[in-house]
């Protein structure tokens, strides 16, 4: 079972408009209002997939009421922990004309110690049941900056591995917890190693603790550190649409991977195949099913360095 975490839980709102104008009126063609959050969407790509798939993390008040709806309504298994605050939303502004989006993110509501410690109870529990724990996106207000370490800790004391999809000082604070994967993409990565070039930057994490990295280049595909070699890997053709689901497509294709024990060139193949089938549609945590079959035998994966040390 793949246990997904998603501390900053949110009811995603996504507008389509003819066209995005700075300034003007806008009329809405079409909205969307479901549950979000990096985990969440994860998991969602997960269940269209056939693998089984668990969502934690915190919600509370009325939007929270509405994310668990959702869950509900999606068959998607909900061990949200309640809190005391109510869920944060997100609003995404999706062009027709380009598709383009334009995405307003709430910080999120402060977290209670109690609420923690009522979470990390539940997640215990959880992760004994767990070969795979995703952790994804930002943390709320107020909970400590090492929470995914603690996190990644539990999961490795439960045999389990961890795949954190995060940035900032909460990657940072993570990282001496040895999680099994960090996927960053290159703006984080640049942002918490001050390395414009990717490879020195990845190195960089690595010898800060992560057993690998696969850094997400857009459409310069994927770039993979891991103590079996490194690989480069790119989507065989431009895809237009909404990128903002494409980092939660790849990331449950790496867990996919490493629950099935797949070698990684299958893993990153998958992971490129996955993301880019994610950017057609205007809905994080979607895929288009065909295009993903089409893709996937079609990757290129080069490999670009032998084996090396941590």
């Amino acid at each position: 079972m793949i246990l997904t975490v998603t501390l900053n839980a949110a009811l995603d709102v996504t507008y389509e408009v003819d066209a995005l104008v700075p300034h003007g009126s806008h009329r809405v063609r079409e909205a969307c209002a479901r549950a979000g959050g990096k985990g969440i969407n994860v998991a969602r790509v997960l269940s269209a997939l056939g693998v089984p798939a668990v969502v934690t993390g915190l919600a509370g008040g009325t939007t929270g009421r509405a994310i668990r709806d959702d869950l509900r309504a999606a068959q998607l298994p909900d061990e949200l922990v309640p809190m005391a605050g109510d869920s944060r939303r997100t609003v995404t502004i999706v062009s027709r004309d380009d598709g383009d989006a334009t995405v307003f993110n709430e910080s999120g509501p402060h977290v209670d110690m109690a609420s923690w410690a009522d979470f990390a109870a539940r997640f215990a529990a959880l992760v004994r049941d767990a070969q795979v724990v995703v952790l994804s996106g930002s943390l709320p207000p107020g909970l400590p900056s090492d929470a995914y370490g603690r996190l990644i800790r539990l999961s490795a004391e439960a045999g389990a591995h961890t795949i954190l999809d995060t940035s900032g000082p909460a990657l940072l604070a993570a990282l001496d917890a040895c999680p099994t994967v960090i996927k960053p993409n290159a703006a984080e990565i640049t942002e918490v190693t001050g390395h414009d070039d990717v490879e020195a930057a990845a190195g960089s994490l690595r010898a800060l603790g992560a057993r690998s990295v696969v850094a997400s280049r857009g459409p310069e595909g994927l770039y993979a550190v891991t103590p079996e070699g490194s690989w480069h890997a790119t989507p065989p053709r431009l895809l237009a649409g909404n990128p903002t689901g494409a980092g939660d497509a790849c990331v449950a294709a790496i867990a996919a991977g490493l629950l099935a024990g797949d070698p990684w060139p299958t893993v990153l193949r998958e992971a490129v195949a996955l993301s880019a089938a994610a950017v057609p549609c205007p809905l994080a945590g979607d895929f288009d099913a065909a295009l993903y079959q089409q893709l996937r035998t079609t990757v290129p994966v080069e490999r670009t360095h032998a084996p090396v040390s941590h």
